[in-house]
Formats: structure tokens, sequence, C-alpha cells
């Protein structure tokens, strides 16, 4: 039997996403194991990459013209393409990389970053969304309608999709094999 997720607006549902996120750098934080750390990047990245593409196919489009501030929705859209570098890095690499924890590291200062600009309390893109009027509970049911379909396509996060770039131009990431696949034993 699926389960019913609880209704929430698009702010809720968005800030949720962020608020999962944090704990799991958290964890990676304290983790020391190996597969442990490979596990929770293997969970960042599909996380992030499932937040992003909601983000940016669903809620980013409806502030649009909507906003005071486009600026906003374009430092949104470049600071996602740099945290889509780093998760394409992550995934086609793992824990024995020389990098492997200092990537970890960098995304999360970007994603925390990124947080508090969408979450400022009077200025932030969250509160300009809700101060445009627009239709937070529709646009929460959109939002959680596409996160599922995505979860379900990603479960596994073995075949995220290659991040797609909008502000970045003349570069192609690749998502290649997933966290520790085809790595040569010692």
């Amino acid at each position: 039997m699926a389960s019913r997720q609880k209704k929430m607006d698009a702010i809720a549902l968005l800030k949720a996403d962020h608020r999962k996120v944090e704990d799991l750098f958290a964890q990676f934080e304290k983790a020391r194991d190996r597969d442990r750390k490979e596990k929770l990047v293997k969970q960042i990245c599909m996380e992030l990459s499932i937040h992003t593409m909601i983000e940016e196919e669903i809620f980013y489009p409806t502030c649009a013209g909507q906003v005071k501030d486009d600026d906003l929705l374009e430092e949104a859209y470049v600071e996602h393409d740099g945290a889509k570098v780093l998760v394409a890095e992550l995934m086609n690499s793992g824990p024995d990389n020389e990098f492997f924890d200092a990537k970890v590291h960098v995304l999360s200062e970007m994603i925390k970053h990124h947080v508090k600009e969408e979450e400022k309390r009077s200025e932030g893109l969250f509160a300009e969304a809700k101060d445009a009027g627009l239709d937070m509970d529709g646009l929460g049911e959109r939002l959680m309608q596409r996160k599922q379909e995505l979860m379900e396509e990603f479960a596994e996060g073995d075949n995220l999709p290659a991040p797609q770039t909008r502000s970045f131009t003349g570069h192609e990431l690749q998502q290649g094999k997933p966290i520790g696949a085809g790595q040569a034993a010692d």
C-alpha cells in the first residue's frame, strides 16, 4: 500500500527537504566508516537532485515574473548549477577519492548558503513568493506529486540523470557509474 504524504504548502515542503539534507550532511560529518559515507553521499545526491529538479521544473518558473527581485531566481539557478557539478563529481567517485570528503564539505557549505538565501525572513525567495500571493497549497501539491514521481524513478539513487545546468555554458556534466561501482578491489 502506498503511503500518503501529509499535505504541505510549497514552502513547507521545500523547507522540509532542506532540513533533511542538513541532517544527512551532519550524519556524514560524524561518519567514519567508508560504506556509511558512501551510502550517505548517495542519499544526499539523490535528495539534492530531486529537490533541484522540482524547484527548477515547478517552483522557480512559477515565481518568475511574480517575485519582486528576479535576481534571486538567477542566483538560485547558478547556485544549483554549482551544486550539480559537485553532485556529478561525487557520483563519479567514491570515498577512496583524495578529495571526496572535501567535495562533500564544500557541497554542504554551498547548500547552507543557498538555503539561507531562499529562507531569509523578509527578502528571501520564499518570502517574496509568499508575498506575491502565489497559491502555495496548489504549488505544494504539484511539487509533492513530481517529487514522488522522481523518488520512484530514482529510488536506488544509482540511475540519477546527468545534471543539466542552466547558467553554466560550454560544460557537459556526465553522470557515470554509481558511487563505488567499478572500483578495483585491492
